[in-house]
Parts: structure tokens; C-alpha cells; sequence
């Protein structure tokens, strides 16, 4: 299979906007507080959790930012006429089609809160479009 050339620059910057995003979405200025008693754990117990691996959890969500960037722009250079519209609806697909319905098949089967999956859902909604949009505006 011969996937699409994709601009490298603009993936890059969509996947470090992923990543930024989460350090936003899941900090104290929105959901940290809603997100840790969700989960049942304090600031504390994550931190106790987290010693020492810190870097490398968020080096795994920096990665895992841009393999969903270099995914999307894969996707996006299959439409002919793209404008950042578009571009943001079929990041609201994707995020229907793959990351809503598996992610929320998963929590209900785990038993997780959907006050969680909405945080951590939205998190990937909010991402898949504007990684839309980047990539769309550099395309």
C-alpha cells in the first residue's frame, strides 16, 4: 500500500498542539480537578505513581500526538478540495467513527464514569480537529 507524501512540519506542529492541549486540558485551568476525583486518586497519589517516570509518559503522549497527526494527514490528503471546515469535520468523524464509539464501548464495559469518558473523549475531539485544522492550513 502507497500512503500519500504528507507535510512532515505540519504534522509536527498538530502533534506538539495534541500534546500541548493535554497538558491544558488535564491541568488544575480545566479538568485536573474533575479528572482526579473521577479517578478516585489525589494530586499526591498521582505524583507518588508518576516518580521518576514522568518523561517518559510524556514523551509517550508526544508520540502518540503525532501518530494520530501523521494519521490524520495521511486521511486529509485523500480530499481534493480542503478547506480548515472540512478539514475539522472529518476530525469530528474520526472522532465518532474510531475514538467515541471504541472508547466508550471500553468504559462502559470497564465501568468507568461517563463524566470520565467525557473528559477524556472531548480531550480527543478537541484534538482530532484542530490537528484538522493545522494540517489543512499547511497543506
Amino acid at each position: 500500500m502507497h500512503l500519500p507524501q504528507v507535510h512532515y512540519l505540519a504534522v509536527l506542529a498538530a502533534g506538539f498542539a495534541i500534546f500541548f492541549l493535554g497538558g491544558l486540558w488535564y491541568s488544575p485551568v480545566l479538568f485536573a480537578k474533575r479528572w482526579m476525583s473521577l479517578q478516585g486518586v489525589t494530586e499526591e497519589e498521582l505524583k507518588a505513581k508518576s516518580q521518576g517516570s514522568a518523561p517518559i509518559l510524556y514523551l509517550q503522549a508526544l508520540i502518540s500526538g503525532l501518530v494520530v497527526a501523521w494519521a490524520m494527514a495521511v486521511m486529509l490528503n485523500h480530499f481534493a478540495n480542503l478547506t480548515l471546515l472540512r478539514a475539522a469535520l472529518v476530525g469530528v468523524l474520526c472522532w465518532i467513527g474510531f475514538a467515541a464509539s471504541t472508547s466508550y464501548a471500553t468504559a462502559i464495559f470497564s465501568q468507568k464514569s461517563k463524566g470520565l469518558w467525557l473528559i477524556d473523549s472531548g480531550f480527543n475531539l478537541v484534538s482530532f480537529i484542530i490537528a484538522g485544522i493545522i494540517l489543512a492550513a499547511w497543506r
